[in-house]
This record gives structure tokens, C-alpha cells and sequence, in this order.
């Protein structure tokens, strides 16, 4: 953590403060009005217990600019910056759906996904199947054994023994399972019995 002299930490408030005073040009917060079914849904939003805390934030802060705060104030009071909460308002606004939709996160930068969901299940079920099943003479199976399997049966038109290690690796069953013939679901780990 950086520190900083208290001259600069004083600055830092003067310009804060004069910013919330006077706003530059431009830079006027985006309105937020909430009808009651929004306000209810994201009142349901925060209060459950098992929504994620990142789309809980991020409903707490709409609920605080629709009461009329500003970016600042919720900033000061959430631990955030202004930056974040102005980018969450302007796609609140310029969003339409329900409100746990307009809250979610957009997705994420890079290139897609090169293996369908149903094909990681597919390989995952011949990597938790015994190896002497598909006329392997193996004991444990091997990144390259999976990989080969995979791409006989038609899962796959290719496949690096490191993915399928890989895949393997996220939600197989250990090998004592699968040496004993019990199987565990591909969602649990051998570690988590």
C-alpha cells in the first residue's frame, strides 16, 4: 500500500470536495428512477442469501442513486471509486431487462470457448470410465489416453493431452474410485467426498 503525505491526503479531499460542490461540465451523473416492481427486486436482490456479493453491490448502489446520491457519496460510503459506480448507473439506464439482467457482468474480453459444454461432459465420461473398458491397457487413464479416446469416439476433432489432462483433472473421480468402480459426479472433486 502506498503512502501518502498528509498535504497530498488534504489536497486530495479540497478537490474532492469541490467536485461535489461545482461538477465539471459534462459530467452530471446519469438519473435513476426505479419503479416499484424494480425497487422490490432489487430490495430481493440484496436481502437473498445466495446472490452473488458482486450483484448485490451493484444493487445497493443503484437503490442509492435512485434516493438521489451522488457518485461521490455512494462512493465514499460503498469503498469504490467514482468510476465504477458511474459505469454501473449509465448501463442501468441504457439497459433494459429484468434487473439481476441488467446488473450482470458483461462478457468477459477474449476468444470463445473452442469445446461445447457437452463435449467436456462427454470427455469426462470417458475419463471416469474404467480404462480397460475402451480396450486401453492402462491402470490410471493419461492426459494422452483421453485425448486419443476422445478423438476416436468422434467427441472432438482434436484435443492436446494437456486440455484433456486438464479436463480431467476439474472433474474426474481419483483413481481409487475408479479403481474400485464408484463413480463420483463430474461437478465433484475426489477431495470432496
Amino acid at each position: 500500500m502506498k503512502l501518502v503525505s498528509a498535504r497530498v491526503a488534504r489536497r486530495r479531499v479540497a478537490r474532492l470536495r469541490t467536485t461535489e460542490a461545482h461538477p465539471m461540465p459534462g459530467s452530471a451523473a446519469v438519473a435513476i428512477t426505479l419503479t416499484d416492481a424494480e425497487r422490490l427486486a432489487l430490495e430481493g436482490l440484496v436481502r437473498a442469501q445466495h446472490t452473488p456479493q458482486a450483484l448485490a453491490r451493484r444493487a445497493r448502489v443503484i437503490r442509492a442513486a435512485a434516493a438521489g446520491a451522488t457518485n461521490a457519496a455512494i462512493a465514499r460510503q460503498r469503498h469504490s471509486d467514482v468510476e465504477r459506480l458511474s459505469c454501473w448507473r449509465t448501463r442501468w439506464a441504457t439497459a433494459a431487462g429484468s434487473p439481476a439482467a441488467r446488473l450482470a457482468e458483461a462478457p468477459r474480453r477474449g476468444a470463445p470457448a473452442r469445446m461445447t459444454p457437452e463435449a467436456v461432459g462427454q470427455i469426462l465420461a470417458v475419463a471416469c470410465e474404467p480404462p480397460q473398458a475402451s480396450d486401453r491397457p492402462l491402470s490410471p487413464w493419461t492426459g494422452r489416453e483421453v485425448a486419443a479416446a476422445a478423438v476416436s469416439r468422434g467427441i472432438v476433432a482434436t484435443l492436446a493431452p494437456r486440455q484433456a489432462a486438464r479436463v480431467r483433472k476439474r472433474g474426474c473421480a481419483s483413481h481409487s474410485a475408479v479403481a474400485t468402480g464408484r463413480r463420483l459426479p463430474p461437478t465433484t472433486r475426489w477431495w470432496r467426498r
